[in-house]
C-alpha cells in the first residue's frame, strides 16, 4: 500500500525556469551593531504592555476559579491595595459581569477610632484588616461566633470552625489574599493587612514565613517581634531614635504626631483602644456625618441643574427676540 504525502505548491514564475527567493528584513541575520538597538526596543515595548496592563492574569485565574462540586459557590478574595495615603481592603468576589465588593475598609476611617497618623504604616494595614474582617462578620450575622484574636500576641494562628446556638458546627468565612502587583516580600504591610483580617474571625490560607520575625534559618517565628510591628513599636523605636540623634528631623517627620500630643511610648495603647473601638462598633461613622441621603434626594438635587428642554415654540420666540435686539 502506497501513501502520498501531499506536496507543497510553490508560488513560480511562468515565464522563466528559475524562481526567485525574497527574504524579508525581519528575517535576515541581525548584525552586532543592530542587536543591541533591538534589545533596547523590546525592552520598551515589555514596559508599555506592562503600564498597559495592570492585573496578573495568571494569578487572577487562579484565585477566581471555583470548583465545579462548589456549585456556583461564590470565591472570595481579600483585595489589598495600597496607594500613598491609604490603605484598601475589600472582600471581592467575581462574577460574569464584573468584581462585586461584599466588604470594604479604608486606612483613614481609622482616624474614627482614634488613629490619625501613620495611616499607611505596618500597624495601620493590619488595623485596616481587622475592621474590614468585622464588618464582613458583622455583615453575615457570625460576628459573635468568630471573635478571632482578641488580644494580638502575635502567634500563628488559623480561624477554626466554632459552635454555633443550634449545637452545630459552623466553618469560618473563607477568602484567599489577593495582593495584584504588591511584591511579596517577607515583612511586606500585605501580610500585616491580612493578619489583621486573620485575627478578625475570617479563615485566609496562609503561614507564617512571610510575617516579620520570621527566621528562615531556624524555621521559626519571633512572636514577640511580630507584636511590636502590631502595635506601631517599631515607629516608637524610630522616633526614639531619631529624636536622640537628630531632634530637628524628628520635628520634621514627626510633625503631625507632634501636634496630636502622641509620643512613642504612648502608641501600644493608642492602637491597642482602635482595636477594642473596632470590634465594638466597625461600622462607626464620623462624629460630624449626617443622615445618610437616598437616591430620591440626590434625584431631587439632580434636577435643580438640569436644563429644561424648550419647546418648538419657545425656541422660535428665543430666535426673534435675539433678532430684534440686534437689529435696534
Amino acid at each position: 500500500m502506497s501513501y502520498s504525502h501531499p506536496v507543497p505548491l510553490l508560488a513560480t514564475n511562468c515565464g522563466s525556469a528559475s524562481r526567485t527567493h525574497h527574504t524579508s528584513r525581519d528575517s535576515r541575520p541581525s548584525t552586532s551593531a543592530e542587536e543591541p538597538a533591538r534589545s533596547a526596543d523590546r525592552k520598551a515595548q515589555q514596559t508599555r504592555d506592562a503600564d498597559l496592563s495592570q492585573t496578573d492574569y495568571y494569578a487572577r485565574k487562579r484565585l477566581i476559579s471555583q470548583a465545579k462540586n462548589k456549585y456556583n459557590a461564590p470565591k472570595y478574595r481579600l483585595v489589598v491595595r495600597f496607594t500613598n495615603r491609604d490603605v484598601i481592603c475589600q472582600i471581592v468576589t467575581a462574577e460574569i459581569s464584573g468584581d462585586k465588593v461584599f466588604a470594604a475598609a479604608y486606612s483613614h476611617e481609622l482616624k474614627r477610632y482614634g488613629v490619625e497618623n501613620g495611616l499607611t504604616n505596618w500597624a495601620a494595614a493590619y488595623a485596616t484588616g481587622l475592621l474590614v474582617a468585622r464588618r464582613a462578620l458583622k455583615k453575615l450575622g457570625l460576628d459573635e461566633d468568630f471573635v478571632g484574636v482578641e488580644e494580638p500576641d502575635g502567634e500563628y494562628k488559623l480561624t477554626e470552625a466554632a459552635e454555633g446556638e443550634d449545637g452545630e458546627g459552623r466553618r469560618p468565612f473563607k477568602c484567599f489574599l489577593d495582593v495584584g502587583l504588591h511584591r511579596t516580600s517577607t515583612g511586606a504591610r500585605v501580610f500585616g493587612a491580612m493578619k489583621g483580617a486573620s485575627d478578625g474571625g475570617l479563615l485566609i490560607p496562609h503561614n507564617e514565613k512571610r510575617f516579620p520575625g520570621y527566621d528562615n534559618e531556624a524555621k521559626e517565628l519571633d512572636a514577640e517581634l511580630l507584636r511590636k510591628y502590631i502595635f506601631g513599636g517599631h515607629v516608637a523605636e524610630y522616633m526614639e531614635t531619631l529624636a536622640d540623634d537628630d531632634e530637628e528631623r524628628y520635628k520634621s517627620q514627626f510633625v503631625k504626631y507632634i501636634e496630636n500630643d502622641i509620643e512613642a511610648d504612648g502608641l501600644e495603647d493608642l492602637y491597642a483602644e482602635a482595636h477594642k473601638a473596632i470590634r465594638e462598633d466597625p461600622f462607626k461613622k464620623d462624629d460630624d456625618e449626617g443622615e445618610k441621603k437616598g437616591k430620591d434626594y440626590w434625584r431631587e438635587e439632580g434636577k435643580k441643574y438640569r436644563q429644561k428642554k424648550l419647546t418648538h415654540e419657545e425656541r422660535q420666540e428665543r430666535i426673534k427676540t435675539k433678532i430684534a435686539e440686534l437689529a435696534s
